[in-house]
């Protein structure tokens, strides 16, 4: 008698809202300190490195299950992204010493930021199809790097405020985007719009 073959479907909630909720609240708390409303780093790095690190790493992880590899990898290199920031400020602030503090230098993490921007630039195109808020919060993220780019460099004037202001934009729409997929998930119905994709690359699919 054959062997029967039991398939086992592994059932994944979507966790966009969580990851989206950790983006905000690490760009709302990060943007307060670049806008002035706050000062000093020491109580940016809890939340830069669980709220936009480690939460972030939990949706990608947890896309991934979920087979959306878009979702995956924007969390994921997020999420390294703020782990990257953390320590660069903990070297910065010398609190692995004096001689990696002494050796800090800034333009290497702006080289860091142009990087993040191409990767960025990219998934602003695929967020093209996704829904219109993460597309709107993906051009704040590229408006971001813009910014911290041309404040690092000096490239050009109120490049930090552009840098300021496009994060307390990201964050605003995340924590909007974080209660929308929730919501809409968990009333099965539209509760909350997030906007259709554009459908400019629908012929691509």
């Amino acid at each position: 008698m054959p062997h029967e073959i039991q398939y086992i479907k592994n059932i994944v909630a979507d966790p966009t809202p969580l990851g989206l909720f950790g983006l905000a609240m690490v760009t709302l708390v990060a943007s307060s300190q670049k806008l002035g409303f706050t000062s000093g780093l020491s109580l940016v790095l809890p939340w830069a490195i669980f709220l936009g690190a480690f939460v972030q790493l939990i949706a990608s992880l947890f896309d991934f299950k979920h087979n959306n590899i878009f979702g995956a990898t924007a969390f994921g290199a997020y999420a390294f992204f703020w782990f990257g920031v953390a320590f660069s400020w903990l070297v910065k602030m010398g609190v692995f010493g004096d001689i990696l503090s002494a050796q800090a230098d800034a333009k290497q993490l702006g080289i860091a930021f142009v990087g993040y921007l191409i990767f960025t630039l990219f998934m602003t195109i695929g967020a093209i199809e996704t829904n219109k808020v993460l597309l709107a919060i993906f051009i704040l993220i590229d408006l971001l790097f813009i910014g911290l780019i041309g404040d690092v460099f000096a490239l050009f004037a109120g490049a930090h405020t552009l840098a300021a202001y496009s994060e307390l934009g990201i964050a605003l729409f995340s924590f909007y985007g974080a209660g929308a997929i929730l919501l809409n998930k968990h009333f099965g119905t539209l509760f909350l719009p997030v906007g259709q994709p554009l459908g400019v690359f629908k012929s691509l699919k």
